[in-house]
């Protein structure tokens, strides 16, 4: 028996894989899709045109850039559901609002006017009974010290460069938007607690508890 049948996962589930850069979103997620047969959902940022711009000069472009990326992840979500589920997606449409366009708003890189103008048309689309929520989405946690020293190990040139009051700061914005979360049901998953890279066994652990999880959502919506 497969994994995703003992477990009793429905074949048209989309799972969502959320955190902070350096927890393992996409190793988690690749690791999910191959013990439960299901396909991947991973962000495009080649095609991007705004990316570029955005780096060059925050205050002109944080709105055409988020609003890039609601239309992108939007579209995508449907999709999956149009395709009929059995998706397992890294990075959520949400951490959008509720982190990045909020901390370019707070920051002063993003008008008043243009967040406004953002929050009013996310909510308008996204956050509505006709909108395909995910039916979990999966929150991998981690203390900041171990997250930094995930980002080390990687070694990439751009995060290595990048000042580690940036990394604490999008921890506790992190933290604090799972905090209130409710557009889904969410399971939180230490990255201490496994190891699916030197231990692919440690993946079936999560997926009992995703079982769990979905079982738990579909009985309080009866």
């Amino acid at each position: 028996m497969n994994l995703r049948a003992k477990y009793d996962i429905p074949a048209n589930s989309v799972i969502t894989i959320a955190g902070t850069v350096g927890v393992g979103k996409s190793t988690m997620t690749n690791a999910l899709s191959k013990a439960l047969n299901f396909r991947t959902s991973f962000e495009k940022v080649d095609a991007n045109p705004y990316l570029d711009k955005f780096y060059s000069d925050f205050d002109r472009w944080s709105f055409h850039l988020q609003v890039y990326f609601l239309a992108e992840r939007f579209k995508e979500q449907k999709r999956m559901f149009e395709y009929g589920g059995g998706f397992i997606q890294d990075r959520s449409i949400y951490e959008d609002t509720g982190i990045f366009a909020r901390m370019h708003y707070e920051k002063g890189t993003m008008s008043p006017v243009d967040y406004e103008t953002y929050r009013s048309l996310f909510d308008a689309m996204v956050m509505t009974p006709y909108f395909p929520h995910p039916d979990l989405l999966i929150y991998l946690d981690g203390s900041i010290g171990d997250i930094l020293d995930r980002i080390r190990l990687r070694g990439r040139a751009m995060e290595q460069q990048t000042p580690i009051a940036y990394w604490e700061e999008m921890h506790e914005r992190y933290e604090n938007w799972i905090d209130t979360f409710n557009a889904c049901p969410v399971l939180r998953l230490n990255i201490n607690d496994y190891d699916i890279i030197s231990d692919e066994s440690s993946v079936e652990p999560i997926i009992e508890r995703i079982g769990y999880f979905i079982r738990q959502a579909h009985l309080l919506k009866k």
